[in-house]
């Protein structure tokens, strides 16, 4: 009898810790952008600051060769960088995030933008971490650099922003 008491004793505990939901990771947001609906939100990572992430929580990068607004990341490319795109012409977007826009990208998808920026979400990132800030690769005869955007629209890294990683990495790990 003690035995079946220890064992729903402990199935019980188990069910309460499951219930009250899994360990934390490194952000401070109090809500899931997907939980609130929006397209592009904010979440305060540690080591970068106030990053700008998509309503999976994945943070959202710009590359110094799209500076102009022109989409240069095509083919190969997007199979790395996604690029942040909505059905209709208005992204949701949370207060803080900066100057929220749309461009078409040449498949015809709309591409959101925050202060001009072209975003994009790093395959090889999950919610909550910033593997691609500083990272550099080539495409189509064009070296990129990809920076996580930081709240109001400055890039991570970037003079007057916030902390950046000095990642140099050049490679998929493939």
């Amino acid at each position: 009898m003690k035995r079946l008491l220890a064992t729903g004793a402990a199935l019980a505990a188990s069910l309460i810790l499951a219930a009250c939901g899994g360990g934390g990771d490194d952000s401070t947001d109090s809500a899931t952008p997907a939980a609130s609906g929006m397209t592009v939100a904010v979440k305060s990572i540690d080591g970068i600051g106030d990053v700008l992430v998509d309503s999976g929580g994945k943070a959202l990068y710009a590359s110094d060769v799209e500076a102009d607004g022109k989409v240069r990341c095509t083919g190969a490319c997007t199979s790395f960088w996604k690029p942040l795109t909505v059905d209709s012409a208005k992204p949701v977007a949370a207060d803080g995030v900066g100057k929220v826009g749309v461009i078409s990208r040449p498949d015809g998808a709309k591409q959101v933008t925050v202060a001009g920026k072209l975003l994009y979400t790093f395959s090889e990132d999950a919610p909550g971490k910033v593997e691609g800030n500083g990272f550099a690769d080539d495409f189509d005869g064009r070296h990129f650099t990809w920076n996580a955007v930081l709240a109001g629209g400055d890039l991570a890294g970037s003079s007057g922003s916030g902390p950046s990683e000095d990642t140099s990495k050049n490679d998929y790990g493939y």
